[in-house]
C-alpha cells in the first residue's frame, strides 16, 4: 500500500548533489521503481539492456537520442518514452549540455540485463 511520505535526495542520490541514482518501488510502497539520471558528456548513456517490465523515460532536461529495439528516437525535454518489456534499449546524451532524465520501472524492483 503506498502512503504518504517525503524522499529527499539523501534517499535516492549516488553523490550528494548529482542527479543519479534510484528509489526502488518497494521501498515506496509502490509496484513502480524511479531511475534518476544525468549526465554533461555528450554521447555518454546507459548501454543496450533489457527488463523484464516495461520502463517508461521522462527528458526532464537536454536532448537525448534513444533506441528502442530497432527504433532510433531523439527526444528532448518534456518528451516521454515507452520501452515494451524485454525490448533491448538505450540512450545517449545528444548535448549540448546537460541530459537529467527520470526513468519509470514498472516494478517494484530494478531489474537489469546489461547487453553490451
Amino acid at each position: 500500500m503506498v502512503e504518504t511520505r517525503k524522499f529527499t535526495p539523501e534517499d535516492w542520490q549516488r553523490n550528494p548533489g548529482i542527479w543519479r541514482g534510484s528509489l526502488a518501488g518497494d521501498r515506496m510502497g509502490s509496484d513502480h521503481s524511479l531511475v534518476f539520471y544525468e549526465t554533461d558528456e555528450i554521447g555518454k548513456g546507459p548501454v543496450l539492456h533489457i527488463h523484464p517490465y516495461a520502463e517508461t523515460f521522462i527528458v526532464a532536461e537536454g536532448r537525448a537520442r534513444y533506441q528502442i529495439g530497432e527504433t532510433v528516437i531523439e527526444a528532448q525535454a518534456g518528451d516521454i518514452l515507452t520501452a515494451p518489456a524485454e525490448v533491448p534499449h538505450k540512450f545517449t546524451n545528444l548535448g549540448p549540455g546537460r541530459l537529467r532524465t527520470i526513468d519509470i520501472h514498472h516494478s517494484p524492483e530494478w531489474i537489469q540485463t546489461n547487453l553490451e
